[in-house]
């Protein structure tokens, strides 16, 4: 696992959905944090393209990942925003991925914790792949605040996510 990222947790209710859990520790202020995980402009930096996003309660969202799988296919999630709180709470329902919420709260002088949940229901093989992706993008995240070059998809390849795959799998 990174240092810089912490391990995500998961969790499954009696109703079979799965809750994933990352905290993170940004030395980034909450302005920055939010262009970057609520904003047309930030989120292909890291994660997708908004292809649509209406920054409110009840607005649609596309988000269409960037990264393709093997047979070069993106995954594409619509939904609704689900809780909007400018510089606070970004929430969307989508296809594929269920609920997914960035929480961001200031931490210190110029920092932020980002609280990260995705709800979702899946098998355990698709849920061990969320964990992987997800922690994934937060490496990406992570470097693209910090002035990282932005991720070239073309030349994306799953081995970083096939080594988080198999991490999270052996402590399942």
């Amino acid at each position: 696992m990174s240092d810089a990222i912490p391990q995500g947790t998961s969790e499954t209710r009696d109703d079979g959905t799965h809750l994933l859990r990352y905290e993170l520790h940004l030395p980034h202020p909450v302005v920055r944090v939010w262009a970057a995980v609520a904003t047309p402009e930030g989120l292909p930096t890291w994660l997708c393209a908004a292809d649509v996003l209406e920054p409110r309660v009840g607005g649609a969202v596309t988000l269409r990942w960037l990264n393709a799988d093997a047979d070069g296919r993106h995954t594409v999630a619509e939904g609704t925003v689900t809780a909007w709180d400018m510089e606070r709470v970004a929430e969307y329902s989508v296809t594929v991925h269920g609920r997914i919420r960035f929480h961001l709260e200031p931490h210190g002088e110029n920092g932020t914790v980002l609280r990260f949940t995705n709800e979702l229901r899946c098998d355990d093989e698709v849920l061990l792949d969320c964990l992987a992706g997800w922690h994934n993008h937060f490496e990406l995240l992570a470097a693209s605040l910090d002035g990282k070059p932005t991720t070239d998809w073309s030349g994306w390849t799953p081995e970083r996510w096939e080594q988080l795959r198999n991490s999270y799998a052996r402590q399942a």
